[in-house]
């Protein structure tokens, strides 16, 4: 068997461009070798792209400077969570010139002066805000408004927001009257700080929607054993709603963190109210109703 020759150390590990390898030394041949990933036109690879960000990676090589990373792609980098989808192709906007067009892209065109550039993940993308401007205007059965909700949410979050409310007012402002107007108007309504999780942002909206009180989102506590935070508190009936992921029964250290926690807080007369993803909602909002109540009664 011929072994194949090795390649320069400064591309043995990362998504090159042909051009790029064949100005280091490296023949055609070679980058026709069955162990190079071919993630997109004039690309080539020796690690496979394990994810949206290794994808990005991989375009950024040949990505022209007038163009940015955009939409959901921008999204993705940034963290914003998303509604499960398969792997879709990346989106690229240009600022100027004509968008691109290869297999693996969705091109765009956009008004450079609706848009901020920034550097996330090692690659060019529009800011956090005017992605998630862009998700608006995508919004459809594969994308409601709570998953809009959800997304911003995030970028207000807690403990760490990924932007100032001020940056998201400006965001919409700038992108007021292009596709999504409307869509971006009705969710920023709904969008509150404090959010730490997408399923903390749907259980509130569903909260709401089934007519009771807005919750503060993570509201501080006080307690005689310290400051703790709740996902949804209804500080005047001292009721909380948690909600639980899979890694509060997993993590033995995060469980036992729990016990101690709600057991503080039912010292201090506080009702919980926890719910997880395999939870009846009808009857933990039963029972939210019944510990309003209850505290309504007393008040």
């Amino acid at each position: 068997m011929t072994r194949r020759a090795p390649l320069p150390f400064e591309l043995a590990f990362r998504p090159f461009t042909v051009r790029q390898a064949t100005e280091a030394g490296v023949s055609r041949s070679r980058l026709r070798a069955n162990d190079l990933e071919r993630p997109f036109r004039g690309v080539r690879s020796p690690v496979l792209a394990q994810d949206a960000v290794d994808r990005c990676r991989a375009y950024a090589t040949r990505m022209p400077s007038a163009h940015a990373f955009s939409h959901v792609t921008a999204a993705e980098l940034f963290g914003l969570p998303l509604p499960s989808m398969r792997e879709s192709p990346l989106h690229v906007s240009a600022l100027s010139g004509r968008e691109p067009r290869m297999r693996g892209i969705v091109g765009h065109r956009l008004d450079a002066s609706r848009i901020e550039i920034r550097s996330r993940q090692g690659v060019r993308t529009v800011s956090a805000a005017d992605a998630w401007c862009q998700l608006a205007s995508m919004r459809g059965p594969a994308f409601s408004h709570d998953d809009l909700v959800a997304a911003g949410d995030r970028l207000l979050g807690w403990p760490r927001p990924l932007i100032r409310v001020e940056e998201l007012d400006a965001a919409i402002d700038r992108h007021r009257g292009s596709r999504g107007t409307l869509a971006r108007d009705r969710a920023r309504r709904d969008i509150r700080p404090g959010s730490a999780s997408r399923r903390e942002s749907l259980l509130r909206l569903d909260v709401i929607r089934r007519g009771f009180p807005e919750p503060e989102c993570n509201g501080p506590i006080d307690l005689p054993t310290g400051r703790v935070y709740g996902d949804l508190v209804f500080r005047r009936e001292k009721v909380l709603m948690e909600y639980e992921g899979d890694h509060h029964r997993t993590d033995t250290l995060q469980f036992a963190r729990d016990l101690e926690r709600l057991s503080a807080l039912a010292s201090a007369g506080w009702i919980v109210i926890r719910v997880g993803a395999r939870s009846n909602r009808e009857r933990a909002f039963g029972d939210l109703a019944l510990a309003l109540a209850s505290r309504s009664e007393l008040a």
